[in-house]
């Protein structure tokens, strides 16, 4: 809403400018002041929106690297803008002409961002109806084409916990120890929450495994949201393959930096409301298929 308020505040001082030459010398100075204030609540809009969209799109620590190729685009688009100008200036020779050009090119700015804004549209249950396969294999997470991208499943014993911390697995007991460092950090991520969420090896890494164990209190919002936060895990544990930040760091501390992510907060915060919209029942718990705890933790 505020990169879209952004341009039309810009292309109204632009009209402005234009039109400041009609006017006479004090109500020209008070017109180019009003450009001028556009301009200011423009640059307001539009740093706040950049900023919030680049931390919406910026994921594990890269958000220097994607304004500085943010920039780069801004700066080949403004040579782009420049050279086309100049052609458009050479074929524009009267005022009418000029007017022309200026309203055609501003409605096509306006229009053009207007429809990236809407581009994103949320599935009502019958658009995913037809999409989604009747047999289908339970706790399976798929992407945006159907693929598999691992499984995820709401826990009823604490074991599957601590599958991805255990060290020095006794062969005949199965006892093992826990790094405590990595246990505080881990249970720390989730503070927040009224779930945790915890990466199971497996020996595909082409595919995560998830386990989820929701906390006293829970809601059926918070099983949605720990299922669409492993949904975003898995897509971000494929996208991160062979990010040599991430396959140098150990197993643990891998799990970690995924676990951190904020995506799934933001995703949530901008479309549960589009979801409800859409005819979207998210008071009715249905991804509990079987039996769960509530656990609480303390200390």
């Amino acid at each position: 809403m505020y990169r879209l308020l952004a341009d039309v505040l810009n292309d109204f001082a632009f009209v402005l400018d234009c039109l400041s030459p009609a006017f006479p010398k004090p109500v020209r100075i008070v017109v180019l002041s009003f450009s001028s204030v556009l301009r200011a609540l423009c640059g307001v809009a539009a740093g706040s929106a950049k900023a919030s969209l680049s931390a919406h799109f910026a994921q594990w620590g890269n958000l220097g690297e994607l304004n500085a190729k943010d920039s780069s685009q801004e700066t080949v688009i403004s040579l782009m803008g420049m050279l086309a100008g100049s052609l458009v200036v050479s074929w524009v020779t009267s005022q009418t002409a000029t007017w022309a050009a200026l309203i055609l090119l501003l409605s096509i700015h306006l229009e053009t961002n207007r429809r990236a804004l809407r581009q994103g549209r949320v599935p009502k249950p019958e658009d995913v109806s037809s999409r989604e396969r009747i047999f289908e294999k339970d706790g399976i997470l798929r992407g945006a084409q159907g693929e598999t991208i691992g499984w995820c499943s709401f826990q009823s014993s604490v074991k599957p916990l601590f599958e991805c911390q255990k060290l020095n697995e006794h062969s005949t007991t199965g006892s093992f120890f826990i790094d405590g460092q990595f246990l505080a950090k881990f249970m720390k991520t989730f503070e927040q929450e009224r779930y945790i969420i915890s990466i199971i090896p497996v020996h595909d890494e082409s595919q995560c495994r998830f386990a989820i164990f929701l906390k006293q209190g829970a809601t059926t919002l918070d099983c949605v949201s720990a299922w669409w936060r492993c949904l975003a895990l898995a897509e971000a544990e494929k996208a991160t393959r062979g990010n040599a930040a991430f396959d140098g760091a150990s197993s643990s501390d891998r799990h970690l930096m995924l676990l951190r992510d904020t995506t799934v907060r933001l995703m949530q915060e901008k479309y549960i409301g589009d979801l409800k919209a859409a005819g979207w029942d998210l008071e009715g718990n249905a991804l509990e298929t079987r039996s769960s705890m509530r656990m609480s933790a303390s200390g």
